[in-house]
């Protein structure tokens, strides 16, 4: 049987039409509107690709970089006035396209915009903001590389400071796309997860001047990677070299959602910061799952001691800041129970950095696929339009294009629309979620109670060879088996009774997950096969 490396995917494809819907939880709009490149701030940049520019910083609308831009989705036929506000962050790792040695790293990225068509088609208004891009990956020292990295990522939370402004300058002054400016989240992709975990979590200049970000090549004379004075507070205020925006704002956010993502150092997350979640593949050779080194093929070592999901979402759990998502933890809903099952699975592996994962961990989803360097099974590229891209829009060589294209199919072989789209689904059932929980919205309760009070039983369980799944409320129309790796096992459709029994199940002992729809919902229960 076909391994499919995402838990429920296909009870969402072949059943989502008519699933209960639930705004800000599932799709409940079929239609979506952008309102395309709003300029949202202009600053200085570093050109890190094929320019020789006369100075290190240059206006951001020179040599073809726009200046900063968000395009914003909004459901079609929605009748609230004001929106719970998403700014996604795109991946990249901090470089132009191709550059990066990536078919990915623009705003217009096919699991970028999705995720935001997603968002919208959910009740949110999801902004798509692009930011700063550059750093030196072929500078001669680790320090070099350490501190060009370091501002890269710096600056883009500069810039999305200024884009949260923004949208809170102009809802006084309008409203235009009509959000609630007391609901704002952060949904990073890959690097982007870097910078939504970043502004959550840095507001010390001790912060960013720890030891491992000074240049000590003279230990007498330490130098900070980050000069406050040169490029600005991490608010985007002060510096030689930065243009403040959307001035006098409110930077506060209240949620953030890592795709990927990581933190510069562990001490960095406080008691008292934004509940914070996330999705992260173990297998992820830059982001280190737990705690480990920053390392980029081109460049080697960047930077040490950098934490990933699993050890940030730990603290933030043993903290109190995600104590707000225990009931989602508790509530038995199919994208949870696919985390808890993944977690478990992961227990004991080595992620890429060598660190064996422990126990499982509330408020990640660990994506684990037999792909031995897996790290954004969520991303889609077209190998024609990366050609194109690096011969007609950069001017470079095909080979730049067909290398870039290479490098990432390698990681992810067999990346596909479908595959992208499982990921995204499941990404979005878990992070949506746990943003109603922390954000305080209506909606998720119905779930709760569904998964509670269904009725459902399942005997025997544990069970070996055969399961009857009974139901007293409705009738069952489909149910699915899950190993805790989200390999489909079992698939029974087109039923129509309230008694279903599953023989000869042959499986390995362990933990599965059975998906039961009933009459157009879904519940899923834990089965123990030994």
């Amino acid at each position: 049987m076909k391994k499919i490396l995402l838990p429920f995917v296909c009870s969402f494809i072949l059943f989502g039409a008519s699933f209960a819907q639930v705004r800000y939880v599932d799709e409940v709009f079929t239609d979506f509107t952008v309102d395309s490149a709003n300029v949202y701030s202009e600053n200085l940049t570093v050109i890190a690709a094929n320019a020789t520019p006369p100075q290190p910083y240059l206006p951001t609308g020179q040599f073809g970089i726009p200046a900063l831009e968000v395009d914003v989705y909004e459901p079609v036929g929605d009748t609230e006035t004001e929106r719970p506000l998403v700014i996604v962050l795109h991946t990249g790792t901090f470089a132009p396209i191709i550059y990066n040695g990536n078919p990915t790293g623009l705003r217009d990225d096919y699991a970028t915009a999705a995720m935001c068509q997603s968002y919208a088609k959910r009740g949110y208004v999801a902004a798509n903001v692009e930011y700063r891009l550059g750093w030196n990956p072929a500078a001669q020292t680790q320090s070099e590389r350490a501190a060009s990295l370091m501002k890269a990522v710096y600056r883009a939370i500069q810039d999305t400071k200024s884009a949260v402004r923004f949208f809170r300058r102009d809802y006084e002054n309008g409203n235009t796309w009509g959000i609630d400016t007391s609901r704002i989240i952060l949904s990073g992709q890959g690097s982007g997860g870097w910078v939504a975990l970043g502004y959550a979590t840095v507001d010390k200049l001790s912060e960013i001047q720890l030891s491992k970000f000074l240049d000590l090549s003279d230990p007498a004379n330490p130098v900070a990677l980050i000069d406050t004075a040169e490029i600005g507070d991490w608010d985007g205020y002060g510096g030689l070299y930065n243009v403040e925006s959307n001035i006098g704002f409110s930077n506060d956010i209240h949620m953030v959602c890592s795709m990927g993502g990581g933190i510069g150092d562990l001490s960095w997350l406080e008691a008292g910061d934004v509940p914070m979640c996330a999705v992260h593949c173990p297998t992820d050779p830059v982001a280190i799952y737990t705690t480990g080194d920053v390392a980029v093929a081109a460049a080697g070592v960047i930077t040490t001691d950098i934490s990933g999901s699993y050890d940030v979402m730990s603290k933030a759990n043993t903290l109190g800041n995600n104590d707000v998502l225990a009931p989602v933890n508790a509530g038995g809903d199919a994208y949870t129970l696919a985390a808890q099952a993944a977690s478990a699975n992961a227990q004991g592996m080595a992620d890429f950095g060598g660190t064996v994962v422990g126990a499982p961990v509330d408020n990640v989803f660990p994506y684990v696929t037999q792909n031995p360097f897996e790290a954004s099974p969520w991303d889609f590229w077209d190998s024609t339009t990366t050609v194109f891209i690096a011969t007609q829009v950069l001017g470079l060589p095909a080979q730049a294009g067909i290398d870039a294209h290479m490098s990432n199919i390698a990681q992810n072989p067999d990346m596909s629309i479908m595959k992208s789209m499982a990921y995204i689904d499941s990404t979005m059932g878990y992070f949506c979620r746990r943003i109603v929980r922390a954000t305080n919205l209506d909606g998720l309760n119905d779930l709760d109670e569904l998964n509670a009070n269904s009725e459902v039983q399942i005997y025997p369980n544990p069970a070996s060879e055969q399961v009857t799944i009974q139901t007293s409320k409705g009738i069952i129309t489909a149910v699915e088996m899950y190993a805790s790796t989200g390999e489909l096992v079992r698939s029974e459709l087109n039923l129509s009774s309230s008694q279903v029994n599953l023989n000869y199940l042959n499986l390995k002992e362990g933990l599965y997950l059975c998906t039961v729809h009933i009459d157009g919902q879904r519940v899923t229960k834990r089965v123990v096969i030994h």
